[in-house]
């Protein structure tokens, strides 16, 4: 940043003031004029204004001139140049854009990092806008991207470290690695997770027997698009009233019905009751469809004597507006359930 300024901006003003600097200091020595006059003979011939000398000129006086002209108009135009550039190709702003994104970046704590800003990722990005969760674009090329302007995008190869510490890697809570190849991929998840072990980690697979790779490099998820849009495809053919009704409760936005999840914190309402005594389903008139113990374990459509434990997560369905009273109980006592997934 500080190159960029004294580059575009500081050096060509030090050359003008030597210009200036010069020029009034030749015609104090040549012509014997004092300071203020030589400096105003210097500005008129460098600016081409065309006023006419304080006093006729001598033989060298002239022969200076001369030579000031060649030179000086130089190094003004010079001078202008740059100037203009600065106005017109954003330069100034470009400079004061990465201190902003630099504060951005340095504020940034328990995020996610998203890889790659094409078609998943975007639709990834929407997402996690939807639910207010804070996130970083980490994408290769330097390209115009439709994005809100509150999306921050780090241009750069997410497969080197120093990016990935650049964008939080240690203080992110997850990172989703949506590259175009399953090599791009690897390695981005054997970074992060050499930096972050503690780090949740979804990857894209695209050809069979990747899933595999990515995982025993520290993949947590593996996700297959080709198999999963193959999957739906031929269920829209098979099951239709059931693609329709998952696609009407996974929809960003739907106001009629949706399906989310809650995790049970230390001292929350729910913890250590059983689904009965919890009383979720009058209390909140949502419906209980799984229940995700701690060890992993999940139970479908689960009976009404299950013990929902501490660090256990409910899959619910319902109308949007009663999940926030479900959240608000399964809160503990220091506040807002963390949401890492498992």
């Amino acid at each position: 940043m500080q190159t960029l300024l004294s580059k575009k901006f500081i050096f060509p003003l030090i050359l003008v003031v030597v210009v200036l600097a010069s020029g009034t200091a030749g015609y104090t020595f040549i012509e014997g004029w004092n300071p203020f006059d030589s400096l105003y003979m210097t500005v008129i011939t460098l600016s081409t204004v065309g006023f006419q000398e304080i006093e006729p000129l001598s033989e060298k006086g002239k022969a200076f001139t001369i030579g000031l002209i060649f030179f000086g108009l130089g190094v003004v135009a010079y001078a202008v140049n740059n100037g203009v550039r600065a106005i017109f190709e954003g330069e100034i702003q470009e400079v004061f854009g990465r201190r902003k994104l630099k504060k951005a970046l340095d504020s940034l704590e328990n995020h996610y990092i998203v890889c790659g800003y094409g078609r998943m990722g975007k639709v990834i990005c929407n997402e996690l806008m939807a639910k207010g969760m804070p996130f970083v674009v980490v994408e290769k090329e330097s390209k115009e991207l439709e994005v809100d302007d509150d999306v921050i995008i780090v241009y750069g190869d997410a497969t080197r470290d120093e990016l990935l510490l650049k964008v939080g890697v240690e203080r992110a809570k997850g990172l989703i690695s949506v590259l175009d190849s399953d090599a791009q991929n690897l390695y981005v998840v054997l970074s992060a997770k050499g930096l972050n072990q503690n780090l949740f980690i979804i990857a894209r697979a695209n050809e069979e027997g990747s899933d595999y790779k990515l995982k025993r490099a520290g993949a947590d998820k593996v996700v297959s698009p080709f198999h999963i849009g193959g999957l739906r495809i031929a269920h829209t053919i098979l099951k239709p009233t059931v693609v329709d009704f998952l696609e009407l409760t996974a929809k960003t936005g739907n106001m009629e019905i949706q399906i989310e999840e809650v995790a049970v914190e230390a001292g929350s309402a729910l913890a250590n009751k059983t689904i009965k005594d919890a009383d979720i389903i009058e209390k909140n008139g949502v419906l209980i469809v799984a229940l995700k113990k701690k060890n992993g374990k999940i139970l479908f459509n689960p009976s009404d004597n299950n013990l929902i434990g501490v660090g256990d997560k409910l899959a619910v369905i319902g109308e949007p507006e009663h999940f926030s009273e479900l959240e608000q109980m399964a809160r503990g006592k220091r506040g807002k359930a963390s949401g890492l997934p498992d």
